[in-house]
């Protein structure tokens, strides 16, 4: 099985370049049996919308994840309970909208996707360990990929190393800037600490610089403004043994617009 993931899309200019470069990568990396793709910012940078989730999903992504930013938009929520293909982190606490997890068909492959949340520099919700733990407890799906969307390095090591084994990839999200230290750890789960972002390169992860300077300079609060610059589709592609559910390959994707 291969799966393309692809990195926070930040605005319209993240989902223009989505949109150009998803049949390329279709071509010179696929075929894919699987396309998942972090959504929370692609409503101008902050949240989703129910027109822009299906555009996204009329584009040929399989699967949405998200985080933090999914309830931006509050006419967006009650889409969550109605719609299993978009997750939002599932360790939100009981009873929060929508679902955190999910396993999806296509083709005669299965792919169960998890979408977690981390808790260092983040909103303190439910703890993503024990979360992932309780879901693959019920989960039957032999390949298993992980959104991780946090702020800390160290929490997305330990929990890839927590999970090695278990899921078939953990791939880290948030920070909006793709690492270098992808590889398959020594149980067979492919990591990557972050996918990096898809949209403007240009400005500062996804905003534009001059939206975001004064935050830094007055410590005041700032109305962020989406960069269009330079826009680049961020992600990975993860190879899975079919049988093992054991990962084998993972290398990153960088492309440009042009």
């Amino acid at each position: 099985m291969r799966v393309l993931f692809v990195g926070d899309v930040s605005g319209r200019p993240g989902r223009g370049i989505l949109r150009d470069k998803l049949p390329l990568l279709r071509t010179s990396e696929g075929p894919f049996d699987f396309v998942v793709v972090n959504c929370e910012n692609a409503a101008a940078g902050f949240g989703m919308t129910e027109r822009l989730m299906g555009e996204l999903f009329d584009m040929g992504v399989d699967v949405l994840t998200s985080g933090n930013h999914i309830w931006d938009k509050k006419e967006f929520v009650p889409v969550l309970d109605r719609e299993p293909r978009m997750l939002r982190p599932a360790n939100y606490p009981s009873g929060a909208p929508g679902n955190g997890w999910g396993v999806f068909g296509k083709d005669g492959c299965e792919l169960g996707v998890i979408n977690l949340q981390g808790r260092a520099f983040m909103p303190p919700i439910d703890c993503p360990f024990r979360s992932a733990d309780s879901i693959l407890e019920g989960m039957r799906a032999r390949s298993v990929l992980v959104d991780f969307h946090a702020e800390a390095t160290a929490e997305k090591i330990a929990l890839g190393r927590y999970l090695d084994g278990r899921v078939s990839a953990l791939v880290g999200t948030h920070t909006h800037v793709q690492t270098a230290d992808e590889s398959v750890l020594p149980l067979g789960t492919a990591y990557i600490t972050d996918a990096g972002m898809t949209g403007g390169q240009g400005g500062v992860i996804g905003n534009s610089f001059d939206s975001v300077l004064p935050k830094f300079l007055y410590g005041v609060p700032a109305k962020f403004e989406v960069e269009g610059s330079m826009p680049k589709l961020h992600g990975v592609v993860i190879d899975i043994d079919d049988e093992t559910g054991r990962a084998f390959d993972i290398r990153r994707v960088s492309v440009g617009s042009e």
